[in-house]
Parts: structure tokens; sequence; C-alpha cells
């Protein structure tokens, strides 16, 4: 159930968020990362993912995350748990008037996917990076980078 933005800036100034984080791994060892269009994080590169609706099961909101996100409806069972995440911003999707609180399930996916064909509701751009690059660069998000240490 998606809500009206004002109901979501009061939920989001309440209380914390579950999401779920694509870690896409292609077959040259590469990380997919998007720069995000959208606060929190914007202009960062970051992984793919989303929050789970209410009354969403983690099949369902896996499933609905990686077909609105990667444009392929996959299953739990494609990709490998990597833990849950705690994502802190000082800023939230509507501005810098309250903080964002994430608790994250990351998820790894062995998956090679044609950048044209992703959408650019949430990142401007896609590119590959290699893990060292990911790791080690200033314009990719730390909590992206956590998630490379799996």
């Amino acid at each position: 159930m998606l809500l009206d933005a004002e109901t979501f800036k009061t939920v989001v100034a309440s209380t914390p968020l579950i999401s779920m984080d694509l870690v896409v791994i292609n077959s040259r060892g590469q990380v997919l990362l998007g720069q995000r269009k959208n606060r929190p994080a914007q202009g960062y590169w970051f992984v793919p993912g989303g929050r789970i609706l209410k009354g969403e099961r983690f099949p369902q909101a896996f499933a609905r995350l990686t077909r609105e996100e990667l444009g392929l409806e996959l299953s739990l069972t494609d990709a490998e748990f990597l833990g849950p995440f705690e994502h802190h911003y000082t800023d939230n999707f509507a501005g810098a008037d309250f903080s964002t609180h994430y608790v994250v399930l990351g998820y790894r996916l062995r998956l090679d996917v044609d950048l044209a064909s992703l959408p650019d509701q949430q990142h401007g751009r896609y590119r590959w990076f290699d893990l060292d690059e990911a790791r080690s660069s200033n314009e990719v998000h730390l909590h992206t980078q956590w998630y490379l240490e799996c």
C-alpha cells in the first residue's frame, strides 16, 4: 500500500522504514550501481532497492522490487541473503527537516543486465563498477560500500 506524501512524511519522521537492497554482480565480477536522483543519498552511486510495503510478504516484495528496479521479476531463491543493515540519513525524501532511518535486508544476485533497459525513476544513470573502485570511491555511498565487504 502506497501512502500519500503527507502521511508518508509522518511515517518517515516517526519510525524506521524496512527495505530490501539488491547487490547485483555480473559475470565479470562487477557491481551494478545507479546514481540516485532522489533524497536520501541523492547524487551518490547506490545499489538498486526499495521499501517493503505494508501487507507485503518478503517473497512478494522481492519479486516486485526486482521487477521495478531491474526489469526482471526474480524470486528470493535466486538471491543470497547478506544480512540486515541499518542506514541513517540526515535528510528525507521531501527535504532536510527530519532524518530517515532504514532497516535494510541486503541480497546479492549474480546477474547480467543491460544498462539501457533499467528504469530511470530512482537512478539517473547506471554503470558497472569494479569492486575495488566501488569500495574506495567517495562517489559511492558508504551504505553501498558496506555490502561490498560481505
